[in-house]
């Protein structure tokens, strides 16, 4: 059996926001035609995004909703999936990460998080926009698109 399709916060803030990597994070959900695999971790960071840059003034309150009411809609229709996980295992994943790749690459705990799940998931992809996460993945043995 495949494994999910996991993503990290970068492409799922390209692909309810919009950014220069709009395009290419839609253009590649339709091109997978399966849904999308998260943690609460990622459900978490993604809503926490979204409001930031309402605070920031990147996003309207009413732009702010419209993205969540997108999410939450896609989650409802079962387009995006949110895995529930051991907390602890992915944890104990990503301090192997950290403990591997950290102080050569400079990975910040969260992009640890993210690649640590899609490891602890067995991901067949993980998706991500951000370039140094794009290494960690790669180095933990992931097929990375787009």
């Amino acid at each position: 059996m495949a494994g999910p399709i996991c993503c990290d916060t970068s492409f799922l803030f390209s692909l309810y926001g919009r950014d220069a990597h709009t395009p290419r994070a839609a253009a590649e959900v339709v091109r997978l035609g399966l849904p999308l695999t998260i943690t609460v971790l990622g459900e978490y960071e993604l809503l926490n995004a979204v409001r930031f840059a309402e605070f920031r003034g990147a996003l309207t309150a009413t732009g702010v909703a419209t993205i969540i009411a997108a999410f939450e809609a896609d989650l409802a229709a079962g387009r995006l999936v949110i895995e529930r996980s051991n907390l602890a295992q992915i944890v104990s994943e990503a301090k192997r990460l950290s403990t591997l790749h950290t102080t050569a690459g400079g990975h910040r705990s969260f992009d640890l998080l993210h690649v640590a799940t899609a490891v602890h998931l067995k991901a067949d992809v993980f998706h991500t926009f951000d370039g140094n996460q794009r290494l960690l993945a790669q180095a933990a043995g992931l097929k990375v698109r787009p």
